[in-house]
């Protein structure tokens, strides 16, 4: 398995891990409704555009992306940054890639530089996220009007 940081050529192949995950992992917590909202967010294009403001890793197993993650600036500041669209196939999923994307996420010079890291966490991942010292936004531990908890860690 090897991460390394995200190619334009990999959108449709990154789009495609990301939905199939959706589809299996996330429908046990999300609607139907839900799932499709997202979908429409984690098209190609979308993906590009989002590794155009972050830097976006995937990871690989054979040259089969099998995850992804991703990691920028909370709204523009110097001293905040965010991880986003943090995927795992779900056949791979309990194997410890989840915590290596993290891992090389933590690694990034936008975390290095942060003081505080801000997850915008599915019900399906909260668990993780905390086991990994992701602490509930402001002590709310309920999703909000997303459907996403707010978890942060501070260095």
């Amino acid at each position: 398995m090897n991460i390394r940081r995200f190619r334009e050529g990999d959108a449709e192949k990154v789009s495609e891990m990301i939905i199939h995950t959706l589809r299996i992992s996330n429908s046990k917590d999300y609607t139907e409704e839900e799932i499709l909202e997202t979908e429409k967010q984690m098209q190609p294009e979308n993906i590009s555009q989002r590794a155009g403001w972050t830097h976006f890793y995937v990871a690989e197993d054979d040259d089969k992306i099998i995850g992804c993650g991703a990691i920028g600036s909370y709204w523009g500041s110097e001293t905040e940054s965010s991880l986003f669209t943090i995927f795992v196939l779900p056949e791979y999923q309990g194997k410890g890639i989840g915590r290596k994307i993290i891992e090389t996420l933590e690694q990034d010079e936008f975390f290095l530089r942060a003081k505080r890291i801000e997850i915008p966490a599915s019900i399906t991942g909260v668990n993780f996220y905390r086991k990994l010292g992701y602490e509930y936004k402001d002590g709310i531990d309920y999703p909000d009007e997303e459907h996403l908890y707010r978890l942060e860690k501070f260095r």
